[in-house]
């Protein structure tokens, strides 16, 4: 399969691998995109990387580790007076249950 188009039965047999239901159009239309991801997949393929060493990242790049300085804070009084109506329960703000599904909220 050098460069020859990918098939509409090929096409197929891959969306039903993948669990995917498509109509006739949809599969022409992937059967295009997926025939250029081959097509890419095989100019990589060709490329000689011999002596390339291989990178984690595209770029080089360093974390950078700023000093952890505190910034300015609203008072608690702020903090109450933004709080939806109803949640706030000084000096804490009621907030809905995250963990736990919904059953136990």
């Amino acid at each position: 399969m050098a460069n020859e188009p990918l098939s509409l039965a090929e096409t197929r047999k891959v969306a039903t691998l993948s669990r995917l239901a498509l109509t006739d159009a949809q599969l022409e239309e992937h059967r295009h995109h997926l025939g250029a991801i081959l097509n890419h997949v095989r100019q990589l393929q060709a490329l000689d990387l011999a002596g390339v060493e291989p990178m984690t990242s595209p770029v080089q790049s360093v974390n950078r580790l700023a000093e952890d300085v505190p910034g300015p804070t609203l008072s608690n009084e702020q903090l109450m007076a933004m709080a939806p109506h109803g949640a706030a329960e000084p000096p804490f703000i009621r907030v809905p249950k995250v963990i736990g599904g919904a059953e136990s909220s």
